[in-house]
């Protein structure tokens, strides 16, 4: 696998990572200092990057700041900041400063989230794609007199559907799309044309016992297979209504996580860069959201390339 690094050419906007793997994981129960020292670790495997969520844990500008400060090399990216947590003003100021202080570092990955955690927070879900082109709209206007001199981070959607995977092309700067088979990696490629950036997540569970890789391949997919967009996207994908089951089918389960040993993995991994990813972070499963993936990324890093 070629996992050497990955800049930007033709019309990408900047992104400076260092090999074209890297690592997905909200560590919002952990400490963040703690997180911070797994960060430098994942940095020294030869990881390219570090991407989190944003649900109900940690605020993402705050805690991209925390790993980017921690970090040489490695790019920071938000996957995703949820567009409901803060006004587009915060959202692309915050993010040209994280950009000023480590310039092709940080990647500004945005979405729409889900509608039960938007009207949890007291806010309004209604007409996705709308929302987020506006918001991005917004963003647009917002004075060159913050952080002049400062370009913008680049933009990425949490694009599953093929509208806002256009949207990720005409109005930011590619997509990171989640849960998803390396044939749709193939379908955002196809939409966004060349020069835009895909970043494709890929949950592992690096295990050679079946059982127990279903297992957790199930418990990750407990709370998505819940919510009205996964279940959309899945169906797009290609799968029936009786994979959409809490948890999802086996079938389901063994599409959206690469089950097995660290060649199997890597493979997996590999067909998204045949589809046209330019970028794949792996999410490792454990036992709890809480579990410590350090080990399986060690574990992993030479069957993918890294030093």
């Amino acid at each position: 696998m070629r996992a050497g690094a990955l800049n930007y050419h033709r019309g990408m906007a900047k992104i400076d990572f260092s090999s074209r793997v890297g690592v997905w994981w909200t560590s919002d129960t952990w400490p963040i200092r703690d997180v911070q020292s797994h960060t430098r670790e994942i940095e020294q495997l030869g990881y390219g990057s570090l991407f989190y969520g944003e649900a109900a844990g940690k605020e993402s500008l705050t805690q991209a700041a925390a790993l980017l400060s921690a970090t040489d090399r490695l790019v920071v990216g938000t996957g995703i900041a949820n567009i409901h947590a803060r006004d587009a003003l915060a959202a692309e100021s915050g993010g040209r400063t994280l950009n000023a202080l480590h310039p092709g570092r940080f990647v500004l990955g945005l979405g729409v989230s889900h509608a039960p955690l938007v009207e949890g927070r007291a806010g309004t879900y209604a007409k996705p794609l709308a929302t987020m082109r506006d918001y991005l709209g917004r963003m647009d206007s917002v004075s060159d007199k913050v952080e002049p001199g400062a370009q913008r981070p680049a933009r990425l959607l949490a694009a599953l559907g093929p509208k806002m995977i256009e949207l990720s092309g005409t109005a930011a700067d590619g997509a990171h799309p989640y849960l998803i088979t390396p044939e749709q990696t193939a379908r955002t490629r196809e939409l966004l044309g060349p020069d835009k950036w895909v970043v494709s997540e890929q949950a592992v569970a690096l295990t050679t016992d079946r059982d127990t890789g279903l297992r957790l391949a199930h418990e990750h997919l407990d709370v998505y297979s819940r919510l009205p967009n996964y279940q959309a996207s899945w169906l797009r994908q290609g799968f029936e209504e009786s994979d959409i089951v809490v948890g999802g089918s086996d079938r389901l389960a063994e599409a959206m996580v690469a089950i097995g040993d660290t060649d199997v993995i890597a493979g997996h991994v590999r067909r998204h860069f045949d589809a046209g990813a330019d970028h794949v972070v792996i999410q490792v499963l454990g036992d709890g959201r809480a579990a410590d993936p350090l080990p399986a990324l060690r574990e992993l890093a030479p069957a993918l390339g890294l030093r």
